[in-house]
């Protein structure tokens, strides 16, 4: 167990903030004040993001799920709205399978289930970064830090659709009119979901930077 490095604002019910790929929880800077008004807000950054260690072994989503379990049991906090943006969907999504039982509401924005839901411009850079990464030997420093990063997004995840049917939880599958997560694929995570409901925003990926009020609005509507 790693002790993941956290920020935490506001008081309430729980509301836990999971950044992107290769990102920290600066990522929602524009977010933990609004949001802090009416709960307890953790920005969290993932095991080898920002300020977090790397630790040893393995270095993937279902890992970093792991951790996220035992990070609530280390806050005391027995169950949470949690939000992920992009990996951080995945890391909920891997998480909310494992572990229903801990969530109160959740927020899925431009996550994916495998690599080819994400559109071509984005998927073919990272599948070729990453296995011409893999053929360099004796990878040390920034350079094995990157093709970490790169094969979470080349190999990861690996979530079976049908899978989600047993996350029996409230949830908003939400993403930008031009994500780089293909729209039907969006679609397909929110039918594939018992209790989930799709909204669509005008923008790119990272809506959270670059739409912060109506994206913060659109989530605190739900969580009410």
């Amino acid at each position: 167990m790693i002790h993941l490095h956290f920020e935490t604002c506001g008081e309430g019910y729980p509301l836990l903030l999971l950044h992107g790929n290769g990102e920290d929880l600066t990522f929602f800077n524009k977010q933990i004040k609004a949001f802090s008004a009416q709960y307890q807000v953790y920005a969290i950054d993932t095991r080898g993001h920002g300020k977090s260690p790397r630790g040893e072994g393995t270095f993937s989503i279902r890992r970093f799920a792991e951790d996220l379990y035992d990070f609530m049991q280390w806050q005391g906090i027995e169950k949470a709205h949690i939000l992920g943006f992009s990996d951080g969907a995945n890391i909920a999504m891997y998480f909310a399978l494992a572990h229903p039982e801990k969530i109160g509401k959740l927020i899925l924005n431009g996550g994916n289930l495998y690599p080819s839901g994400l559109k071509a411009y984005f998927n073919l850079p990272c599948q070729i970064g990453y296995r011409l990464l893999k053929l360099l030997p004796g990878k040390s420093g920034e350079v094995q830090h990157f093709y970490e990063l790169l094969a979470l997004m080349a190999l990861e995840p690996q979530i079976a659709p049908q899978a989600l049917g047993s996350i029996d939880v409230p949830t908003l599958v939400l993403a930008g009119s031009r994500d780089i997560v293909k729209f039907e694929h969006t679609r397909l995570i929110a039918k594939s979901l018992p209790c989930a409901k799709i909204k669509i925003l005008e923008g790119g990926h990272c809506l959270a930077t670059s739409r912060p009020n109506a994206y913060n609005q659109v989530i605190l509507d739900f969580l009410k």
